[in-house]
């Protein structure tokens, strides 16, 4: 259940492009926004995978990575699925949904936070360290 659920937020927005691209009127701020589209969706993919079993709905500290993307980003998942949906919006060229999509982070970055508190108590200095040398 954990494989499906995991990467439901994935299969939605495929959807959700899909969608978005057949209605497009293809400009250059549709072609811009696939590429915004499709960088950040090939990063955020490349984070998921390189979280591996890391990856929790539920904030928890088992494992700390530090390779990969996450070697420069503490939180690559939320930065590159992010620039993926800013990439769908320009598509799309509404700016009501994209008021929406910051609310929606705006939610996403208290799960951040939560996530970042729990890192430093279960990792301490080791958290601490890792977090200077990386951005968001």
């Amino acid at each position: 259940m954990k494989k499906v659920l995991s990467w439901a937020d994935i299969a939605f927005f495929l959807a959700f492009l899909a969608f978005i691209m057949f209605r497009a009127r293809w400009g250059m701020r549709t072609w811009i926004g696939v590429a915004v589209t499709a960088t950040g969706f090939v990063l955020w993919i490349i984070a998921r995978l390189q979280l591996g079993d890391a990856f929790s709905l539920k904030a928890k500290a088992e494992i700390l990575v530090t390779t990969g993307l996450y070697s420069k980003f503490r939180h690559p998942i939320y930065l590159f699925g992010f620039v993926a949906y800013c990439g769908v919006m320009l598509i799309w060229g509404k700016w009501i949904p994209f008021l929406c999509l910051l609310l929606i982070y705006s939610v996403e970055v208290a799960r951040v936070r939560k996530e970042e508190r729990i890192l430093a108590q279960t990792f301490g200095q080791e958290y601490c360290r890792y977090r200077e040398n990386t951005w968001f």
